[in-house]
């Protein structure tokens, strides 16, 4: 999108900006936004407009191509299983390497880039996300798999959060959560998002994807859609596979005090800023009423 694109989109989004001004909108970055180059850019830009308007912004970030060439790298396989890294205390260094160290500096860093002002942080910075072990049953076995150090939300503690939006930042997290255990769990960045923004009562949740948003059988997006519908969808296995965590993730957030939920095609330049600033936004739209 040029800047005379942008500009045109800003003149015919005052209606938006004031109505989400205060507002707090959770972002989960992550698939081809996360590595080309100018869709960084775009998301960046975008995240420091929201931020310029009045807006709370709060992204977090996963990483998991990032971390699956630095194990590779350094000779160590990666194990799935139902599309979770099987993570011992090795890969969990390099995990907290990449995540908290690498990609989320790169991104604060480009949000400075493009004038906002950003603080990075992983669920371990004050106790901000505290995380139980989690377990997986694989089917039809019904056997038990521990996964090692991935984990589940238990906890958010929003204290932190609030401190960095009152000092007008802009946070940015890495799904990184701690036990009571005192051992550090990876997370997956969706349930993350959606867990940070049910307990600040978002505005909107938008998971960015690979994807133009959810398709049905015919492969026509889906707009507008009440979590009722999905929920048939996805008994009728229309929505399946790869997708059912992010959706599961987008139904309790509508479900626990989010306004909207979006899953938006983040390989579309400035994906991020049209969802906000248009009246037809981009991928589908989730809420408990359609």
């Amino acid at each position: 999108m040029t800047s005379h694109k942008i500009a045109d989109v800003l003149t015919e989004s005052l209606p938006y900006i004031q109505r989400f001004k205060g507002k707090t909108i959770v972002i989960k970055y992550g698939g081809n936004a996360m590595v080309d180059e100018n869709l960084k850019s775009s998301f960046a830009r975008d995240i420091v407009l929201m931020k310029s308007v009045g807006m709370n912004p709060i992204v977090v970030h996963g990483g998991g191509p990032q971390i699956g060439s630095t194990l590779e790298k350094i000779g160590k396989n990666s194990e799935f299983v139902d599309g979770m890294r099987v993570t011992d205390s090795e890969t969990m260094d390099v995990v907290e390497m990449v995540l908290g160290g690498l990609v989320n500096k790169e991104i604060v860093n480009l949000i400075h880039q493009h004038g906002g002002n950003s603080i990075g942080l992983t669920g371990k910075d004050g106790r901000l996300i505290t995380a139980t072990k989690l377990k997986t049953e694989i089917e039809p076995t019904s056997e038990i798999i521990d996964l090692g150090h991935v984990g589940q939300v238990d906890q958010i503690d929003v204290s932190v959060i609030n401190l960095l939006l009152q000092g007008d930042f802009i946070p940015v997290i890495a799904p990184i959560g701690v036990g009571k255990d005192g051992f550090s769990y990876n997370i997956n960045a969706d349930l993350v998002a959606g867990a940070i923004a049910e307990s600040l009562d978002a505005e909107k949740l938008i998971l960015l994807t690979n994807t133009a948003g959810l398709l049905d059988e015919k492969g026509k997006l889906m707009t507008g859609m009440s979590s009722s519908t999905v929920k048939k969808l996805i008994d009728d296995g229309t929505i399946h596979s790869g997708m059912l965590p992010k959706i599961g993730c987008a139904l309790s957030a509508v479900e626990n005090g989010v306004n909207r939920c979006h899953i938006i095609d983040g390989r579309v330049s400035h994906a991020v800023l049209l969802e906000v600033f248009t009246d037809s936004g981009v991928g589908t739209l989730i809420t408990t009423n359609g």
